[in-house]
């Protein structure tokens, strides 16, 4: 069982790389962050204001990579239609390649529909121009000369470089809990990473993306469930790993050093060798 930690790191709390080699040393697989590009102050879903304060994934990751060697570095989720995909593509290739291939790109498209006005998503149809930022990354990860023609982006031949050290690219891991979640992850998706489901529901969704999987001509052990938000709780992980996932993301507090470092010992200890 692969064990990550999901905080929301600000300026005020622990610095990544501290909490980072730390991980790394007690055997936590992957450090996951979340991605908040800009918090409207006025929202009708009433978002907790701490997502404001959320420090950019990327970057951060990055500089959690220079403190590592093994941890996989994940974005969880990061908000693709926010960002045009031949600026991601690079980002993300530039992360992978200064990490060695430990990229790990969880994908969603957010949930406040102010604060897509504001960067210009089009959030009625938000997957389906996800589903163009995937493809226009993918050509410009495994191009030399990358193009693409679409509703939402459209490029002529170009060049975009460094490429991902991992081939073809990182994995693309798809959230939400939509019924299409398990369609467009067969698709062009590397896994699912949801937040706030219940071990049946992982049950589910596994029994679901092996049927369309193999339906597709495509290996069902390449798609990944990685569930986000759990508590350390071995027993209740246990029961999600026995239902078909794959990657436990644990929650974790916005703290200083020293209360964070203490709460990572304590999840080491409830559920690493």
């Amino acid at each position: 069982m692969k064990i990550g930690i999901a905080p929301i790191l600000t300026s005020y709390s622990i610095d990544v790389a501290d909490l980072a080699k730390r991980a790394e040393g007690l055997g936590f697989e992957s450090l996951w962050l979340p991605d908040q590009p800009v918090l409207p102050v006025k929202t009708a879903s009433n978002a907790p204001r701490l997502w404001g304060d959320a420090v950019d994934p990327l970057i951060a990751l990055a500089r959690a990579s220079l403190v590592t060697t093994t941890l996989m570095l994940g974005t969880a989720v990061i908000v693709v239609t926010e960002r045009h995909p031949i600026a991601l593509a690079k980002e993300a290739a530039t992360l992978d390649a200064y990490s060695g291939g430990r990229l790990l790109l969880g994908i969603g498209t957010g949930s406040i529909e102010e604060e897509a006005a504001i960067l210009g998503s089009d959030f009625p149809h938000r997957w389906t121009q996800a589903r163009e930022a995937v493809l226009a990354m993918k050509a410009l990860w495994t191009n030399d000369e990358s193009e693409f023609h679409g509703k939402y982006y459209d490029f002529p031949s170009v060049y975009c470089f460094p490429k991902p050290v991992r081939k073809p690219h990182p994995p693309v891991l798809l959230g939400g809990k939509a019924a299409n979640v398990f369609k467009r992850a067969v698709e062009y998706g590397d896994g699912w990473i949801p937040i706030g489901v219940t071990p049946e529901e992982v049950r589910a969704g596994r029994a679901e993306l092996d049927r369309l999987a193999t339906a597709a001509g495509r290996d069902p052990l390449t798609l990944e469930i990685s569930v986000v938000g759990l508590k350390a709780d071995g027993a209740m992980i246990e029961a999600y790993r026995q239902a078909g996932m794959a990657r436990a993301i644990v929650s974790f507090p916005t703290a200083g050093k020293a209360e964070s470092m203490a709460e990572l010992e304590k999840i080491a200890r409830e559920l690493l060798p």
